[in-house]
């Protein structure tokens, strides 16, 4: 018989609206496996007793609601960037150690109306700015299928989390690859949905539009549900995209016939070798999409080098953007403090020209991809990395340049605002899983949302178990 967390979330949920489990029962299963078993780092905070009463709320609600969610009263995790009241949200760093927020962002609001209980914050690196998860105070987040190496980041406590199986699903937030990087590094599905798709309200601190919300889950299908849970706009957002035709989960019953698939393989950010293992993982699911009826074209880049020192300019004044009380800037990071000096170093007008130099090679990489319906590349240049393998203290400029050759890929996306989503397809002899990414013209999830679950049909993941599954 399976046990609970062998379960997807949309079959917990189910079980919980046909009333044959409580979402106390739930809450309670996967608050004691996070207690017991995170030797991964999946989390910085426990926040038991929230999550008990918000499941005792998610069992007193009438099941007969219209509105209600397929994923009421299953339980998950908040990201630690996500302002969460009355609970301990340090943003991973150690300058705000000891914060806990008077309010939520919209992101925990939507969780909190889809009755899902949330039993902790997910450990993140400093700002959420590197690509591996190794906050100072905390262990590092690791990928279930070898603990000696990385979850990735920046959502790699949620990716950790949901893949050693602690919480069925998991919001993550995603700036130039951070919900996917750690997908792929942890075996799951990763989805970046487009601009706009989700409020970033209150703070709305990312004015280039880089960075979104978005899911990390076991399925497809789960993924998507808990896009519907997150979407949605607020009055004051500067952006938003189209409401969908229906729900993204119904979207997955959709499969799509004779897609044209754009494929490239050329590293975008950085000059690197991509691992023969990557390289195989691609291969293979060019032939998979094949396979399935659809139209494989190999396109060249469409994203010019021009692109590179433009996004790091964005990059470098975002994260001095995210500033700590002068008082306690002696706890930052070195690679925040050598990325923030950068930032300081670009004039407002510089900063504005960067900006509208993201959105025009943004428009000419848009414009060469809509002939095409997807877009399929590597996710990484390698497979997970041993932890340590790219911070670098002493070096924060070879640190930023090691992670741009790990992930050369997933910010185009971010430039773009296109949907992109990573799929578990290839794992190495060795048991690490290597992930691909699938992207989609700007608000077309839907469509994304239908190929992946048709992916995942032809050659299905669920059922692999890392090592301490248990």
């Amino acid at each position: 018989m399976s046990a609970l967390h062998d379960l997807s979330g949309l079959e917990q949920g189910a079980l919980i609206a046909a009333g044959e489990l409580s979402s106390v029962e739930l809450t309670e299963h996967y608050l004691d496996r996070a207690e017991r078993l995170d030797d991964v780092g999946a989390f910085v905070t426990l926040s038991a007793d929230l999550a008990r009463e918000q499941a005792r709320r998610a069992d007193a609600a009438s099941p007969g609601a219209t509105t209600r969610s397929p994923l009421h009263g299953v339980p998950t995790a908040i990201k630690d960037l996500n302002l969460t009241a009355g609970v301990r949200t340090t943003f991973g760093s150690a300058a705000y150690a000891d914060f806990v927020p008077d309010v939520s962002d919209a992101v925990t609001e939507a969780i909190e109306a889809a009755a899902m209980p949330s039993i902790g914050k997910t450990s993140t690196p400093e700002f959420g700015s590197p690509c591996y998860t190794e906050p100072e105070g905390a262990m590092p987040a690791v990928t279930p299928w070898d603990r000696t190496r990385m979850a990735g980041g920046s959502s790699g406590g949620a990716a950790a989390a949901v893949a050693a199986g602690l919480v069925p699903l998991a919001q993550g937030s995603d700036g130039g690859g951070s919900i996917r990087i750690p997908a792929s590094c942890c075996g799951l599905v990763g989805l970046k949905p487009s601009r706009g798709r989700i409020s970033a309200y209150p703070s709305y601190g990312d004015p280039v539009g880089l960075a979104t919300s978005g899911s990390l889950a076991r399925t497809v299908r789960d993924a998507a549900a808990l896009l519907d849970v997150l979407a949605g706009r607020r009055a004051g957002d500067p952006s938003w995209a189209p409401a969908p035709s229906g729900t993204f989960l119904a979207a997955c019953d959709r499969p799509p016939e004779g897609l044209r698939v754009a494929r490239f393989i050329t590293p975008l950010i950085a000059g690197v070798r991509v691992d023969a293992a990557c390289v195989e993982a691609y291969d293979d699911a060019s032939r998979l999409l094949e396979s399935l009826g659809h139209h494989i074209v190999d396109v060249p880049a469409p994203l010019s080098p021009d692109a590179v020192p433009v996004f790091e300019t964005c990059w470098a004044v975002l994260t001095a953007l995210s500033t700590a009380p002068p008082e306690r800037e002696h706890l930052l990071r070195p690679l925040t403090r050598w990325l923030s000096a950068r930032g300081h170093s670009v004039s407002g007008p510089e900063f504005g020209l960067a900006i509208g130099a993201i959105r025009r090679l943004a428009s000419e990489a848009l414009e060469a991809l809509a002939p095409y319906d997807a877009v399929l590349t590597p996710t990484l240049a390698a497979p997970p990395l041993r932890v340590g393998d790219l911070r670098d203290d002493d070096d924060p400029a070879g640190d930023f340049e090691r992670q741009k050759q790990f992930t050369p890929w997933t910010s185009a996306w971010n430039v773009t605002g296109m949907p992109a989503i990573n799929l578990p397809l290839h794992w190495t002899s060795h048991g690490l899983p290597i992930g691909v990414m699938l992207a989609a013209r700007p608000a077309e999830e839907e469509l994304l949302l239908g190929l992946a679950a048709q992916v995942e049909q032809a050659a299905p993941w669920h059922d692999r178990r890392p090592p301490g599954w248990g």
